[in-house]
């Protein structure tokens, strides 16, 4: 198997030869160890591909997300502002949406007119064409819930699923067509086999089970809907503590559930057992930027010895990665895989390298 091979049996729920490690999104990673920023490459399709092809071949990814950090583009592409911050992603300046009336004048085919947005398309079009038999190549989106607070803000939406539920239900209802148009090409080409959904607004940490049910589950159950009736799959991730929720998350559809580093993943892994490709969920900031190459790897192995058994899982660190971690750090969380026999158990304390400890603390 290559690399593509075996993160597709992984989403199809099956064991390959090597679990496969990559990261979650990393366009800011990919962006800064290539010496550019995102500002830099709006209207430069070809740079934007090179760039992500260089950095996947050297890393070895196995899955390589276009648009990672471009989430903000359909905001600016309907009429909203946003501010590049040379380091990391932009930011939304000017909300789109101040008064859901409005939502009727906007026409979502205005992204087709996008500069930004044509960027994205074409960039995964040349690394479709050159990298598309080794990789799985994805983009990226926000999630419906999460889109609709970047357009309307997120006190306004959280006020208004309490107060004015019919309104956050029609800007919701809007950011999930504007996310359905903006993979439409890229799924009605063949371009991807997997569509990479981040629904952070609707983390555990800031939105009841409740209020998941209602705001965020049907909505991305229509646009995971629409991506499988184009022959794709989704990898959906939401941060923060999902873990009362995982069962609704599977209700999705989605073929892959990420889940952040504070997810129980052994719990994670039962709950989802059969249902969908479970992936994490290494701590990106206290391992990944902050820990040591043992700690890396410590973790890692952790990580392994509760998600891997059985097959259906693709180790990835519980979220996006910060542009600043080492490269050396990176090499270990993707090498690690490399030795590590299936269904091996979990180290014990007594097993445990001192370095690890910090693990714990």
């Amino acid at each position: 198997m290559n690399r593509k091979d075996e993160v597709l049996e992984a989403l199809r729920l099956g064991e390959p030869d090597t679990v496969p490690a990559t990261v979650l999104d990393g366009g800011a990673w990919t962006v800064q160890a290539s010496g550019t920023d995102f500002e830099s490459l709006i209207g430069h399709p070809e740079e934007m591909a090179r760039v992500n092809i260089e950095t996947a071949r050297r890393m070895g990814f196995p899955i390589v997300y276009l648009g990672s950090g471009c989430n903000n583009y359909p905001v600016a592409a309907l009429g909203g502002t946003i501010k590049f911050n040379g380091v990391g992603p932009p930011d939304v300046e000017k909300l789109l949406i101040e008064d859901t009336d409005e939502i009727e004048h906007f026409n979502v085919d205005d992204l087709a007119k996008d500069e930004l947005i044509n960027t994205v398309w074409e960039a995964t079009r040349i690394v479709a064409s050159e990298m598309g038999e080794e990789v799985v190549v994805t983009a990226t989106s926000w999630g419906p819930f999460t889109l609709a607070t970047q357009m309307y803000g997120l006190e306004n939406m959280m006020r208004s699923i309490v107060k004015r539920p019919k309104d956050a239900k029609k800007v919701i209802e809007f950011a999930t067509r504007v996310i359905a148009r903006f993979y439409q090409p890229l799924l009605e080409e063949n371009l991807i086999p997997l569509a990479t959904i981040a629904d952070m607004a609707a983390s555990g940490d800031l939105v009841s089970r409740q209020h998941f049910a209602e705001f965020a589950l049907p909505y991305l159950q229509m646009l995971i809907a629409d991506t499988r009736s184009k022959g794709a799959q989704t990898l959906l991730h939401i941060c923060g503590d999902t873990y009362d929720k995982l069962d609704l998350l599977a209700d999705t559809g989605a073929g892959c559930i990420s889940i952040d580093h504070k997810v129980d993943i052994g719990g994670a892994k039962e709950i989802l057992r059969g249902r969908s490709c479970l992936a994490g969920n290494v701590d990106p900031v206290r391992v990944l930027l902050q820990g040591t190459p043992a700690d890396v790897e410590a973790a890692c192995r952790d990580c392994l010895a509760e998600g891997a058994a059985g097959g259906g899982f693709i180790l990835m660190p519980g979220c996006d990665i910060p542009p600043s971690v080492p490269e050396e750090n990176l090499r270990v969380f993707l090498r690690t895989v490399e030795s590590y026999p299936q269904g091996e158990p979990r180290r014990d304390r007594a097993q445990r390298t001192p370095e690890s400890d910090i693990l714990d603390n």
